[in-house]
């Protein structure tokens, strides 16, 4: 494994196989997103983009938790409605960032997920949590709606089950976050490396090239009615059909042997 120039809150490994693992490193202040963790977490995600080298990503924190959303003091300190905006447009770009990356990102978490932390877990591909992790969207008990969060929260959770965590700020436990979509596995705090290693191993397993084009289809047809979702969902195929990667697994099927991507 190789660490990449470290940024104080934010540390990077890339190993040879091309996963990239982003741990959280601000365990003083749970991890919070404030604007220098941000930027970090941009900067990664960018440089991640540019690589085609890169197959997954695995998010990771140290500490007892996981994320614990924006720094409320930091937020008290500023009342100013253009610091705000300029706050939450910036956690904006990196959630988006997440969901365009052409490779997964696979959510580790150890902890207590709440707020903005809530939904960056959201906004992963996959998630695996540690049995004693915990959620919330608890803003709303400081009177403020959890408006950015809710956006991929509603897109993995039923809506009403959505709507109880935005309204009431409750906690939900892990078993809780399994059972509503929130998170894929939930495995003890010892067994995390070994279930994330899994997903990471099934995927590199994958041509990167199907596999990206899968993710970007997967969302954008999910904000398009039906008919729109085929069409979009009928061209991507076509196109991925024709790539090299399909074509060899194809003929790899006909052949009754493993297909050779590399």
């Amino acid at each position: 494994m190789t660490e990449s120039e470290q940024h104080p809150l934010l540390r990077v490994v890339h190993d040879a196989r091309g996963v990239v693992t982003l741990t959280l490193n601000d365990p003083a202040r749970f991890n919070a997103l404030g604007s220098e963790m941000l930027t970090a977490l941009q900067q990664a995600l960018d440089a991640v983009a540019r690589d085609d080298t890169a197959r997954v990503v695995v998010l990771a924190a140290e500490g007892k938790a996981f994320c614990a959303g924006h720094n409320l003091k930091d937020m008290a300190a500023h009342p100013d409605l253009a610091w705000y905006q300029q706050l939450f447009a910036q956690c904006s770009r990196m959630m988006l960032a997440i969901h365009k990356l052409p490779v997964p990102v696979i959510a580790r978490v150890q902890g207590m997920a709440t707020a903005a932390g809530c939904q960056l877990v959201a906004q992963c591909d996959l998630a695996v949590a540690a049995d004693s992790a915990t959620f919330a969207t608890s803003g709303i008990n400081y009177g403020l709606f959890c408006a950015t969060p809710s956006v991929p929260l509603v897109r993995n959770v039923p809506a009403k089950r959505a709507m109880e965590m935005l309204l009431t700020g409750d906690f939900i436990d892990a078993a809780t976050a399994l059972e509503q979509g929130l998170v894929n596995r939930v495995v003890s705090v010892d067994g995390l490396d070994a279930e994330v290693e899994k997903f990471v191993a099934s995927i590199l397993q994958k041509p990167r090239v199907a596999v990206a084009m899968g993710k970007a289809l997967v969302y954008q047809q999910r904000e398009l009615g039906v008919d729109a979702a085929y069409q979009l969902a009928g061209q991507v195929m076509a196109v991925n059909m024709v790539d090299g990667a399909a074509q060899e697994g194809a003929r790899a099927f006909v052949e009754k042997r493993a297909p050779s991507w590399r």
